[in-house]
């Protein structure tokens, strides 16, 4: 029997094992509503799909970025896994043509609607997960997202490495940081530091811990003084 699903597979780099995960992962909810023959829908797939792609995405900016921190590594899989940017992929590889809706959903333009290309990426990387474990996921990071990653806005690899260097050559000053104010419960900690090279204020950041303020207040430091 021929597969129906080998394009799509070609082009997320992974080819199932056991079809039906897939079929599963395409099945919107609102086509099992209006089939009585059909007893499952993608939604706990997608659940899992997410979760898997944060852990991959963040492995592979882990080990790609060493100099970056939490901050730096949150921002950056946040955008991987940010609608935008699921629907883009999702509609690069065709993924609404594949995806089973019902008769509604289908006349109101639902396979093209982002948030519904989102789920269903999440879902058929969920699908992979189950049918080939982290092995698979990482097949199809590599093959989907890994060169999205030059397209990520430039960030610092070590801000507050670059300011220092900045204020030596500019000012002939280290940069001095300082905690200005703590907010919120013990728990959801909450902190503003401000930089100063000399008694000249550069910048202020934010930050769950001191050490994510400070390196914010350096990356606003940079934006403002510049590099020039």
């Amino acid at each position: 029997m021929a597969n129906p699903y080998k394009p799509l597979e070609k082009s997320i780099g992974y080819r199932f094992r056991r079809r039906r995960h897939l079929e599963t992962a395409l099945t919107h909810r609102s086509h099992r509503f209006e089939r009585p023959d059909v007893d499952v829908d993608n939604q706990r797939m997608e659940f899992l799909g997410d979760a898997a792609l944060s852990l991959v995405a963040a492995a592979y900016f882990y080990e790609r970025f060493p100099d970056f921190e939490e901050g730096h590594l949150t921002r950056l899989r946040s955008s991987v896994s940010a609608t935008e940017s699921l629907a883009a992929i999702a509609r690069e590889i065709g993924l609404g043509a594949y995806v089973r809706l019902g008769r509604g959903e289908q006349l109101s333009g639902g396979a093209e609607r982002p948030t519904l290309l989102e789920d269903s990426l999440e879902a058929v990387i969920g699908a992979a997960y189950v049918d080939g474990g982290l092995k698979a996921v990482k097949k199809i990071f590599r093959r989907l997202f890994e060169p999205r990653v030059s397209e990520v806005p430039r960030l610092h690899r070590n801000p507050k490495g670059d300011l220092q260097e900045l204020c030596q050559r500019r000012w002939k000053h280290n940069p001095r940081y300082r905690v200005v104010r703590e907010e919120g419960p013990a728990h959801q900690r909450r902190y503003v530091v401000e930089v100063r090279a000399g008694e000249r204020l550069l910048a202020t950041g934010e930050g769950a811990s001191k050490r994510e303020a400070e390196s914010a207040a350096a990356d606003a430091a940079l934006a403002q003084v510049g590099d020039g």
